[in-house]
């Protein structure tokens, strides 16, 4: 049994190598980007509203009212992105359905490109809000010997991100995939099932921890000039 989707190589030519982690990550974007064309193409705001046009309406409104609750900033600037992870990594996790399939997220170089990507974002939205010197300052404080664990802080909350996701993923996989050899008929259904509600769990809890860090990182500036100001 292969646990690893990396080592899966469906294609090689030469050093050239596609596995399933690219392939299938290649083959949500995909589906995520022409399934975003259908759906916005006949936009409208008038008249009667389509079923799919409502169903982009409510999922757009859900992640912009959680964006709220968890920032209490507007979730214009951070809706692209967050919205963003929470769709990629739900559809991932909702095709593992699919006969073949194999869930790009069940491979820690997907999980770690992900967590890579918060980090990154992090210090540019709070540099957004702040200002550069603003924002680096909150590292050094309440002293400067801070700086070096607000650093270890910083990397080992995205290496919990993308251990975090990994695990839960590839653990569903390797359970459905030893169910299936042993009663292949009624129990992996239950655990696929179980396992989309996994998966769903999964990419909700990613992309609120995503916002969490994103709105300490903007709102951790103001919080220390409204204390010295008192």
């Amino acid at each position: 049994m292969t646990i690893n989707p990396d080592q899966i190589v469906l294609f090689q030519w030469g050093w050239f190598k596609i596995n399933s982690t690219i392939f299938f990550t290649w083959l949500v974007m995909f589906l995520l980007t022409f399934g975003s064309w259908l759906v916005t193409r006949k936009l409208t705001s008038e008249g009667e509203l389509s079923r799919w046009q409502n169903l982009l309406e409510v999922l757009v409104n859900a992640i912009n009212n959680q964006i709220r609750e968890v920032s209490r900033q507007e979730p214009g600037p951070y809706l692209p992105f967050v919205g963003t992870l929470f769709i990629f990594i739900a559809t991932s996790n909702i095709l593992a359905v699919v006969p073949g399939y194999t869930p790009p997220t069940s491979s820690l170089s997907t999980t770690a490109g992900l967590a890579i990507c918060v980090f990154v974002a992090v210090p540019l939205f709070g540099i957004a809000r702040q200002g550069v010197l603003n924002y680096f300052r909150q590292y050094v404080q309440p002293t400067f010997f801070m700086l070096p664990f607000n650093i270890i802080g910083e990397l080992s909350r995205t290496l919990a991100l993308a251990v975090r996701l990994y695990g839960n993923m590839m653990s569903g996989t390797v359970i459905v995939a030893i169910l299936l050899s042993i009663t292949p008929l009624i129990f992996p259904v239950v655990m696929q099932v179980l396992g989309l509600i996994t998966g769903l769990i999964q990419a909700y809890i990613f992309a609120i921890l995503a916002m969490v860090y994103i709105a300490s990182a903007s709102r951790a500036h103001e919080e220390t000039v409204k204390k010295g100001e008192e």
